[in-house]
């Protein structure tokens, strides 16, 4: 019997709607937000208010697009957490509402666990290979950087995770004091590709945790050598713009996969994915592949438009969810973090 699922992710400032049968993907509809440019950052109370604009036409063209009116759906899987609680009140307030009026069950996602479920979605020309389970999965986003071990679709533990700052945060907030506009790392991204990584050495962190991650420390170090080289020349950041990017972007990579060979080592686990914002960045996916062919993983890596957040992983997450039979009730909330929703 086929079983299709609409997804609906509002937890920071996309508003999206997707569609799926039988985790084979039909629609993916994303609205993107543009005023948070001009302040650096993402402001929560325009992120909600765009989200009221945005969602019913997102979640009508998905359906569209989709080829299926509401009445063909089976569940409606919604993010309730962690994220902005503002946008998440949105979607999730939204998803009550159809669910009600069209008497279709709700399943509730935890949108980390989307992100790692993002390769298991499958397109209607092709299947993407998907890791075999346990796997492990680096999932770096700008609010969190975790290695996750994953031993079913709904069954996954956190072992490693940052006692401060995401790696995401780090990109961004080192991009700004370089003058950089948000977000900044795809800019650092780009950038990173013309200098030399070698250039400039920054502070690495030593965390207590075996797989635990620290990056504060990191921007620290990085504003700290601006701040002194700006004061012997002002045009420093300019001259210097590459292979500050090459050279902070390798240390961040550094940090990241240190730990993950550890993670491997320690669990015997070959099968190694990434996922989350971060996962786009070209200096880490080249980091998977190459570490992978010195040890023999089977390195997976999440295709761009699902790097992101995305509906389409929080459908996959829920059609699983719905499999085992694990319907939400009408008074679910949302969440802010991620311990509360671990609770």
């Amino acid at each position: 019997m086929d079983i299709t699922i609409l997804g609906i992710e509002s937890s920071c400032d996309d508003t999206s709607a997707a569609v799926i049968r039988n985790r084979v993907l039909l629609s993916n509809v994303i609205a993107s937000q543009a005023v948070h440019q001009k302040y650096g950052g993402v402001i929560p109370e325009l992120a909600s208010r765009a989200h009221q604009q945005n969602i019913i036409p997102v979640v009508d063209t998905a359906l569209k697009e989709a080829s299926i009116t509401i009445d063909k759906v089976d569940a409606i899987a919604f993010t309730r957490g962690p994220g902005l609680l503002g946008s998440l009140l949105v979607g999730v307030s939204f998803a009550k509402g159809l669910s009600i009026a069209n008497n279709i069950p709700l399943v509730e996602v935890n949108h980390l666990q989307g992100h790692i479920l993002s390769h298991f979605v499958d397109m209607p020309d092709r299947e993407i290979p998907h890791p075999d389970f346990p796997f492990l999965c680096l999932l770096v986003s700008g609010g969190h950087t975790q290695i996750v071990r994953v031993d079913s679709p709904c069954d996954m533990e956190i072992i490693g995770t940052t006692i401060d700052d995401a790696a995401g945060e780090a990109f961004d907030k080192c991009a700004k004091v370089m003058g950089l506009p948000y977000p900044g790392g795809p800019i650092i991204d780009r950038l990173a590709k013309e200098g030399d990584s070698k250039a400039f050495k920054f502070a690495k962190p030593h965390v207590e945790g075996e797989f635990d991650y620290s990056f504060s420390g990191l921007k620290t170090s990085f504003l700290y050598t601006l701040r002194d080289a700006v004061k012997e020349d002002p045009d420093f950041v300019e001259k210097n713009k590459a292979d500050l990017c090459a050279s902070l972007q390798s240390t961040i990579i550094e940090i990241l996969l240190d730990k993950l060979i550890k993670a491997s080592k320690t669990t015997g686990i070959k099968d190694i994915a990434i996922a989350g914002g971060v996962s786009a960045n070209s200096g880490l996916r080249e980091g998977i592949l190459e570490a992978g062919r010195r040890r023999g993983w089977r390195p997976f890596l999440p295709e761009l438009k699902f790097t992101t957040d995305n509906a389409a992983m929080i459908a996959t997450a829920g059609y699983y969810r719905y499999m085992r039979g694990e319907i939400s009730s009408l008074d679910v909330s949302p969440v802010a973090r991620l311990q509360e929703l671990q609770k």
